[in-house]
């Protein structure tokens, strides 16, 4: 499974828009079907508008109607790991962080296997938000 994520993430990599900084990023993201959802980031004039490839790669996923992350595949010239808000996401996204595989690929290859429970040791999923009503779909 590495291998089609990489080979995707590597893919969409190319598509990045990174006029700021220059620092393109890949993400490909298995879901619980076995269907592979690639983004890239997306930056934006207003840094608060970026979007990481991380997230659009669950924008995608979420967007076809798959709901379960089983494994990630970030590739960055450097095999930068994901921010703290895209750990968040994938939290959402999985109900056991320390099954949820990250590999973090850089120019010449794999690099580094992880797990999100290694990378967000202390993230929360929404059952553990108390909440004052039931939420909705």
């Amino acid at each position: 499974m590495p291998d089609d994520l990489i080979a995707a993430a590597r893919e969409v990599r190319a598509h990045a828009y990174a006029p700021y900084s220059g620092y393109k990023v890949g993400a490909a993201i298995c879901d619980e079907n076995g269907a592979i959802w690639a983004g890239t980031n997306m930056e934006n004039v207003s840094y608060g508008a970026t979007i990481c490839a991380e997230r659009a790669a669950v924008l995608a996923m979420i967007s076809a109607g798959a709901r379960s992350i089983q494994a990630l595949t970030v590739v960055t010239e450097d095999g930068g790991a994901p921010c703290g808000i895209c750990l968040q996401v994938l939290r959402e996204f999985t109900d056991d962080p320390a099954r949820l595989k990250i590999f973090l690929v850089d120019g010449k290859g794999l690099i580094g296997e992880m797990t999100l429970a290694d990378l967000l040791p202390r993230g929360f999923a929404s059952a553990e938000v108390p909440r004052t009503e039931s939420p909705s779909q």
